[in-house]
């Protein structure tokens, strides 16, 4: 079924999408949402609003995503497993489609320890790929999970993300074809600083001719400084920071740190661009939205198509 979604038509036409991201502010001011959505106009083919990232607690994914639609903009609208159960997914679900979003990404979400609230319950009552079964059979079959049917089913292009960089390495191209199978169209990556290893993970995904059943879209953030490399290797889970890239940062005056991670991030689009069966960029900006124009350009993805 098709949908409303643009980074559907752009793939559909063998484009090379773009894609950022919007992290909601921790209150209530709209008007933080509103100005990370102007400094990414015309730049990218979609924003991911964030699903309380880190287990921290921000204005919901759903309301920030209304107030970057009617700002004219393409939202994709994280949703995580964590804080609801089947019930208030689905009820997300059909808000979100009653509402214009045309775009889902679904995932199973930090664990609460990580967040402001580690003594909250999660919940987890779904993982990932049964979030994106689910959704699936909501649009494609007029279904709900329990089996009854749906009056006005919801009609969503349906993603995911993945890390080519977790261990176990040998089964993470398996793992991404289970979310395949479930129905997933575009898969968002961690953020890749060892193309190296991501390359290898690509001919891994060629293999299985998973390329060609769902759209991966490269994850790349630039960094401000030699410590956030270096904080990156050492104490985020599943990523690979290859030690060259932290000497390179830490040679750099830290006058100029920030400008070598954008100068960096550059140069890892230019490479992914030529790996056989990448369909996009996904930058991830961390609260430096500011910057994504710039990076885009450099890297010659402007100007975005019009479809």
């Amino acid at each position: 079924m098709k949908t409303n979604s643009r980074l559907e038509r752009i793939l559909e036409s063998g484009g090379f999408v773009v894609t950022s991201e919007c992290g909601p502010p921790r209150g209530a001011d709209g008007e933080v949402v509103r100005r990370k959505g102007e400094l990414l106009r015309g730049v990218v083919d979609g924003v991911n609003v964030t699903d309380n990232q880190t287990s921290v607690v921000r204005m919901s994914s759903l309301a920030a995503c209304v107030l970057l639609k009617g700002m004219g903009l393409e939202p994709i609208l994280q949703m995580v497993c964590r804080d609801r159960n089947r019930i208030a997914l689905q009820s997300d679900i059909l808000g979100a489609a009653a509402l214009g979003i045309s775009n889902v990404l679904c995932l199973s979400g930090d664990h609460q320890k990580f967040g402001d609230h580690p003594q909250g319950k999660n919940v987890y009552d779904l993982d990932s790929v049964q979030l994106l079964g689910m959704v699936c059979r909501m649009r494609d079959e007029g279904k709900f999970l329990g089996g009854d049917e749906i009056k006005g089913r919801p009609v969503l292009f349906a993603g995911a993300a993945e890390n080519p960089f977790a261990d176990p390495f040998e089964i993470r191209a398996a793992r991404l074809g289970k979310k395949v199978k479930a129905g997933c169209a575009f898969i968002q990556t961690q953020c890749i600083y060892n193309v190296d290893k991501f390359v290898r993970w690509m001919e891994m995904v060629r293999d299985r001719g998973l390329h060609e059943r769902c759209a991966i879209l490269a994850g790349v953030t630039p960094m401000k400084s030699a410590g956030m490399a270096n904080y990156m290797k050492k104490n985020v889970p599943g990523m690979d920071v290859p030690e060259e890239l932290i000497e390179r940062m830490k040679g750099t005056p830290k006058e100029k740190q920030a400008e070598e991670g954008i100068k960096i991030c550059v140069e890892t689009i230019e490479r992914l661009k030529e790996v056989p069966g990448v369909r996009g960029i996904h930058v991830m900006a961390i609260e430096w939205e500011e910057k994504v124009a710039e990076i885009v350009k450099a890297a010659g993805l402007l100007p975005r198509p019009e479809v």
